[in-house]
């Protein structure tokens, strides 16, 4: 394998993985993290798919290397921190506790190289269906399993004609009214959340719909996914924020893709 040069960067947000799921992205995680270094990498919720390893355990190689990956990363001195979310919730048990070096929270405060201090969350918390209603959410669950079995169908049919990666279930939820009031109701809570915190800005996951804004004087951040988008947010040394769109495995020669439309901060 040639050798990579990756990108160096002061921090990386990653969230909703969903490894243990076969929808996960795993090849593009592990490529990415070939590509990308960084002192501080916090795993923003979802990492690990708990509620489907429950139905039926699913856990391809793949998976495992984005495990290895991490960890090897940690022990050459990347500080790790894992921000718990509702679908790994069973680690909000060991708030506090480090496995192979990954330091496990319920939230956290990232202190911003632009001056900000950001909470970095992963977002549940403030989705009443997750916590009011869970035959709601496991229902919902299941019809997003439907929705991303239809994503790999269309991404199969693509890859044969040499197309590159498009996500149906991605498009279908900018589409559909009611998803998009969700999203922007979201996004005003945690946004008031991170102004009780005392903070300047949010990075959480959650809802697999990445963006950088402001919002009412709030820098609001959301990292996307690896099952639809294929997204990250990195902090460069001198405060930027963008959104790395990693859609493909990609080749030694190739440079990073970023989303140019939602990458820059807001003016």
């Amino acid at each position: 394998m040639t050798a990579v040069t990756p990108r160096r960067c002061r921090s990386i947000f990653l969230s909703d993985i969903h490894l243990g799921s076969r929808a996960a992205k795993a090849e593009f995680v592990v490529d990415f993290l070939r590509h990308h270094e960084a002192e501080h990498v916090y795993l923003v919720g979802d990492i690990v798919d708990g509620w489907r390893l429950k139905r039926s355990w699913h856990w391809p190689q793949a998976h495992n290397d984005v495990v290895q990956k991490l960890l090897r990363m940690g022990r050459k001195g990347t500080r790790i921190t894992y921000v718990a979310g509702n679908h790994d919730e069973f680690l909000r048990d060991f708030q506090g506790t480090h496995f192979g070096g990954i330091e496990v929270v319920d939230s956290a405060i990232h202190d911003g190289a632009d001056g900000r201090r950001y909470l970095v969350i992963h977002g549940d918390q403030f989705d009443c269906v997750v916590h009011n209603a869970r035959w709601i959410a496991y229902l919902g669950d299941l019809a997003y399993d439907l929705a991303i079995a239809i994503n790999r169908a269309i991404a199969k049919v693509r890859s044969l004609f040499g197309w590159p990666y498009w996500s149906f279930s991605s498009w279908a939820k900018i589409k559909v009214k009611k998803a998009v009031a969700f999203i922007s109701a979201f996004q005003e809570v945690v946004v008031h959340e991170a102004r009780k915190a005392g903070a300047e800005g949010v990075i959480c996951g959650h809802i697999h719909h990445a963006v950088i804004e402001d919002m009412a004087g709030i820098r609001y951040i959301n990292s996307g996914d690896w099952v639809e988008s294929c997204t990250a947010v990195v902090e460069d040394f001198d405060g930027t924020f963008s959104i790395v769109s990693w859609t493909h495995v990609k080749k030694p020669a190739e440079p990073p893709q970023l989303r140019l439309a939602d990458q820059r901060e807001a003016a």
